[in-house]
Parts: C-alpha cells; structure tokens; sequence
C-alpha cells in the first residue's frame, strides 16, 4: 500500500510530467512480514501498515510529480501563453494513459486539462491502508501471501494470476499476480483513478480541492460503492478501519516527518 501523500499535497518541482520523484520504496527492500505468524492483534496491524506505507507513499510520489507538470500547463495555458510541443505532448500522453479520449482534442484545452488533473490525483493512505487490510485480511490472504495482491484486482487471462476457490460459475476470472507489492498499490491506484465505476470518488477529490481542505479516507470512501458487491456495508467496513486505526492522523504524521 508507498513519499509524499495523502491528505496534504506539497506540489514538487517538475519541468516535465515525464519527471517522477525517486524512488523511496525500492531503497525498503524489507523481506515481507508473516503477518499470520503475528498473534497479538495491535502489533500485526502496525507491523501491517509500517510496511505497505512505503508503497503508498512512493506511488502517490509519482502520481504527484504528474500532477505537478499537469498544473504547471494549466497555469500556462490560463496566462494565455503557448505551450511547447514538448508539454502538449505530454498532456496528451497523460490523457491517454489514465483513459481519456483524446482524439477530439487537437490541442490542449482547459476541458482536457481540468479532465486530466481530476485523474491524476493522489488518493490519501488512510484509504489505501484500510483497503488493503480489508482485502487481504492484513496480508494473511492466499492472494497476498502467493500473488502479492493486497487489492482483490481482477484479471481476465488465463494464467494471469490465481484462481478463486470460490468461483461463480461462468465466470472466468482470476485474482491478478503481481512481482511485489508495490505493483499491486500502483495498480490499485491507478484503477481508482481511471475506472469509470469510480468516478464518485473522483467528484469527491475533485470537490474536496476545490474547498480547500486535506483529502481524507473516510469520505472519499463513500466513492468505493462499486468496489464490492456489499456496496454500502462495504463502504462502512472501510470507513471503520480507518476510525478503529486513526489512520487519517497516522497520514498526517508520516507525511510531516
């Protein structure tokens, strides 16, 4: 679940979207917890989050460094300035790459650039830590412990990942196997972030800037209704970890440090 997240946004220096931060996350190597072998309940839920909070926070690094070209041609192009080709290049890259339809466009214009900074948005790790301890069952799930997916994410060719045990019948999905965890918070990211189911959620970040305020777990959750088939039950499942946990002040603290 990777440095620079969540409920705060410091915008980094990028003289192009292509630019990322460095990777903190590769530097923690740390060989992965058996978080099942861990029996006193508080200490498998730190030991839980210590470790995927890298990854959280390196994902949302990247993404940021995005976000940060992205509004830097937005300022450009609202002083009514040319931007470069180099630039509108990367727009349209960006546009592409987190699923916007691009070909209407011939040029940068403030509906593809609003379209593209409310995509490429950095998701708090109060969220993604409660997701990730709710899929996985904190990181004691066949799926975690074999594929290195903390998310329950699908996909649709044979061999891809893991087969369900339980598995409705006509369907023909398996659970996505990842190299590292890692993987698996940059891909979950990235759905939350481009997937039209979840585009609630996406209306709640975008709103929540627009005030001004932090971005928080708790009610960007309430944009998670088509993530499970438990819809609204789901969503208070959700919301509870990140209360029971104080996840929204363990964010705050982690960034500040």
């Amino acid at each position: 679940m990777q440095m620079i997240v969540l409920v705060w946004l410091v915008l980094l220096p990028a003289t192009s979207i292509a630019n990322s931060a460095p990777s903190q996350a590769s530097m923690l190597e740390t060989a992965r917890p058996d978080f099942a072998a861990i029996r006193d309940v508080q200490r498998k839920k730190s030991t839980f989050f210590d470790y995927l909070m890298p990854f959280v926070l390196d994902a949302n690094a990247a993404i940021q460094a995005e976000r940060a070209g992205v509004l830097q041609i937005e300022a450009i192009n609202a002083a009514g300035q040319a931007l470069t080709s180099a630039q509108q290049a990367d727009l349209l890259r960006l546009a592409k790459r987190y699923r916007l339809p691009t070909a209407q466009h011939k040029g940068p214009t403030d509906k593809l650039i609003a379209q593209v900074l409310q995509r490429v948005d950095v998701l708090p790790a109060s969220l993604v830590l409660a997701q990730a301890a709710n899929e996985s069952g904190w990181g004691t799930s066949r799926f975690a412990r074999q594929a290195n997916n903390y998310f329950g994410m699908w996909c649709y060719q044979a061999g891809c990942g893991l087969k369900p045990r339980q598995r409705d019948v006509g369907r023909s999905h398996e659970v996505k196997r990842f190299e590292h965890p890692q993987d698996s918070v940059v891909a979950y990211l990235h759905n939350l972030n481009t997937n039209r189911a979840y585009q609630s959620l996406r209306d709640l970040r975008r709103a929540t800037r627009e005030l001004g305020a932090p971005l928080r777990g708790v009610l960007l959750a309430e944009g998670l209704q088509a993530y499970s088939s438990r819809g609204a039950a789901y969503i208070k499942d959700i919301q509870a970890v990140i209360i029971a946990n104080d996840l929204e002040q363990l964010s705050f603290e982690v960034a500040s440090q």
